[in-house]
């Protein structure tokens, strides 16, 4: 498995999969690492694609410092990996916390990035939690308990295999990502980038009780010049995990009708 080291040498972990002449960066969100996107990756047709998808710093086989888990920082590594990955233009799809990098990279390098996918992405100017809420997220970090009742908070339906699925990746997860990521992403604080996205930009809602549609609709599509809100009913925060299908062939759909020219 291919290996690449952030500006601070932290070691940023990543698979490819596929060989095609599109590359699709695909950016998890918080508390767990790419392995979130495994079951909508295995329902895809990889024909012209490559797929690169890293373990952000503090998750999965990556590097765990104590620092460098900010959203500027976060973005940058997601660069760090698509330079190693030899990518010059890609697409970013990103969930949640990674649907908000992604929007980082794509008005940060807005000549890199040729598409756009944001499944229930948290908003630029962040997403306050209610204090119980953000007690319960912050204090997560190895706590299966904890973890569980935030999964069984986010979701609508998950079967046992796949929420175990879940709780084994995020118990890797380290503390320090946990909390400062958390930190990170509900502050936010660059809303005021978004109007330098060019790219055209699907942002996926679903019945998420955190992020319901008319939020993302005012929150994220309409600050971005091409952007457009798709509603995909049934599943809570992770589309990709309890409906796999069905976001595969938003995501299959997506790029075809964004193909680069």
């Amino acid at each position: 498995m291919p290996t690449t080291s952030a500006s601070d040498g932290t070691s940023l972990h990543y698979r490819v999969i596929g060989d095609g002449p599109r590359t699709v960066v695909l950016v998890h969100g918080w508390m767990v690492s790419g392995a979130v996107w495994d079951s909508m990756v295995e329902r895809m047709d990889l024909t012209g694609l490559r797929l690169v998808i890293p373990d952000s710093r503090g998750t999965g086989q990556s590097g765990k410092p104590t620092g460098g888990y900010t959203l500027q920082g976060l973005a940058q590594d997601v660069l760090a990996v698509a330079d190693a990955a030899g990518a010059k233009r890609f697409t970013v799809v990103g969930h949640s916390m990674g649907g908000q990098l992604a929007q980082w990279v794509a008005a940060q390098e807005p000549s890199r990035v040729e598409a756009l996918m944001l499944l229930n992405p948290v908003p630029a100017a962040g997403l306050p939690l209610p204090p119980d809420a953000a007690g319960l997220f912050r204090t997560s970090a190895g706590n299966r308990e904890k973890q569980t009742t935030i999964i069984n908070l986010s979701c609508k339906s998950l079967g046992t295999d796949v929420l175990e699925t879940m709780l084994k990746d995020a118990a890797n997860t380290s503390a320090p990502a946990i909390e400062n990521i958390f930190d990170a992403w509900t502050k936010g604080g660059f809303a005021d980038k978004l109007s330098a996205i060019t790219a055209p930009t699907l942002v996926v809602a679903t019945d998420d009780a955190f992020l319901p549609p008319a939020f993302l609709r005012d929150a994220v599509v309409n600050p971005i010049r091409r952007a457009r809100l798709a509603y995909l009913p049934g599943p809570g925060h992770y589309p990709q995990v309890e409906r796999p299908v069905e976001a595969a062939a938003m995501l299959t759909a997506f790029l075809a009708g964004s193909s680069p020219a």
